[in-house]
């Protein structure tokens, strides 16, 4: 469950909590300020949710717009959709909206605890080529990692270590 809260910029108004978008609408169609005259504006403040929803609200920049989309997209994104738009948004800078798909970025995510793990990766997996199995231990994790340092970054979200690479 998320809650939000809708603080009228109005300073004789007072702000009320909700949790969907009809309950939204609903209590901002009643609020008025101390003079009776109806609010029109609020700040949105992300109360009560899971962290990678305040993740996703920080990145994207939520406001009062976006609430019917915030709400239907926390629904139908999967996690790992919520990262690439968190990392995309957040952390490389893209243009994105709620109306676009997290699909179509351009970002690489690995869930991994270090650039030199990301290079035991690539190794394992044959990036570098076929390596015979004597040879391993002379490898250099530490030196693969710096280089992948010039295009992979690190970051944290929810919990989870990740490294990424924009597009």
């Amino acid at each position: 469950m998320t809650t939000l809260f809708a603080q009228p910029y109005d300073l004789s108004a007072t702000g009320f909590y909700f949790e969907d978008t009809e309950d939204y609408a609903a209590k901002a169609a009643t609020a008025v300020n101390s003079f009776g005259h109806r609010v029109e504006e609020f700040e949105i403040q992300l109360i009560d949710s899971k962290p990678i929803v305040a993740a996703l609200a920080d990145a994207l920049g939520l406001h009062q717009g976006d609430i019917p989309a915030f709400f239907e997209k926390i629904d139908s994104w999967d996690d790992h959709q919520k990262r690439m738009v968190i990392i995309a948004a957040g952390e490389c800078g893209y243009q994105f909206t709620w109306d676009d798909d997290p699909d179509t970025l351009d970002v690489e995510i690995y869930e991994m605890a270090s650039l030199c793990e990301l290079a035991e990766h690539f190794v394992d997996e044959g990036l570098f080529g076929d390596i015979p199995g004597r040879l391993t231990f002379y490898i250099d994790h530490d030196a693969i990692a710096r280089d992948l340092s010039a295009d992979y970054a690190e970051t944290k979200i929810n919990r989870s270590r990740l490294i990424y690479r924009c597009g």
